[in-house]
């Protein structure tokens, strides 16, 4: 058991409710609801006492996507309901005309962040680029009003990611799951150059979450050695943890201790960046969220 570092922040997990009338389940995004979802829904008191269990103080509760789409009800009201632990990001259409109206409107419901969803593992839609012309009123509008907007995309998708940073150099963005590298070359990952290559542009950061840590463990990956890799390229500043709970398989503890495992070489300083510093940063209001733990 690794010793848990005080006021930890998970930046990624998913909360479902168990009321389907008032939260029905009608538009996941890529058509198809989420396995885990249906098979290990964890509510948000469930998720309160996940973290409690776990030791994590504070939670950034993500839209989960492949589950309700867009609806992001659920989301706003379990952060109405545990101001104490939560802060919350909203999922919207990248190419919807109303892309805008629906931040605003979220945003106004005490949200701190929004997510554009391209590529995961119930959808995935090579044809929807992140550089999307119709999405350029919203990458101008979460720039100019200083949201932090999580992206959610898979490898071949960096280099229109790269091309809207090019464009909006004022943008602050979180990209989940590192965009899931390919790692199994092991050390030093030239099959992630793409990933790599990003590390110009000073607006980005990144989710470590528990499914880095797993895929750090194949072929001749180590966790140990991706994550020096990641913060010799990056810095701990721009690296956040995240659990994705209850996506990946786990409880919330045993996944932080994944995390602490895999991280235990770093100094003091550089994992008080990623568990807590980091994620403070990027979502100004967990300042006024006081932790349950």
């Amino acid at each position: 058991m690794h010793a848990i570092p005080a006021h930890v922040v998970d930046t990624h997990c998913h909360v479902i409710s168990s009321d389907n009338t008032l939260f029905p389940i009608t538009t996941p995004m890529g058509g198809k609801q989420s396995d885990w979802s249906k098979e290990r829904p964890v509510s948000d008191s469930g998720m309160t006492a996940a973290m409690k269990a776990g030791g994590v103080s504070k939670s950034v509760l993500v839209q989960a996507s492949t589950c309700y789409g867009h609806d992001n009800r659920y989301v706003a009201q379990s952060v109405a309901h545990h101001p104490e632990a939560f802060a919350g990001v909203f999922s919207v259409d990248l190419v919807s005309p109303q892309s805008v109206e629906q931040i605003a409107h979220w945003m106004e419901q005490g949200l701190s962040g929004v997510r554009v969803f391209i590529a995961g593992h119930t959808a995935q839609d090579q044809t929807l680029q992140i550089d999307d012309p119709r999405a350029d009123a919203l990458w101008e509008y979460v720039s100019s009003h200083g949201i932090p907007i999580c992206v959610q995309l898979r490898s071949f998708g960096l280099a229109a990611l790269a091309t809207v940073l090019k464009r909006h150099p004022k943008l602050t963005v979180l990209l989940d799951h590192f965009a899931r590298p390919e790692l199994e070359d092991g050390a030093p990952y030239a099959a992630a150059q793409g990933l790599f290559d990003l590390a110009k542009f000073d607006g980005l950061h990144f989710k470590l979450t528990t499914h880095n840590i797993r895929d750090a463990k194949l072929g001749l990956a180590t966790p140990g050695s991706f994550i020096k890799r990641v913060i010799d390229v990056f810095g701990p500043s721009r690296i956040a943890w995240g659990s994705n709970f209850p996506a990946c398989s786990g409880t919330l503890g045993e996944q932080l201790q994944e995390s602490l495992a895999a991280t235990q070489a770093l100094s003091p300083s550089d994992q008080d960046w990623i568990y807590s510093k980091t994620a403070h940063a990027l979502y100004p209001s967990l300042n006024q969220v006081t932790g349950v733990v």
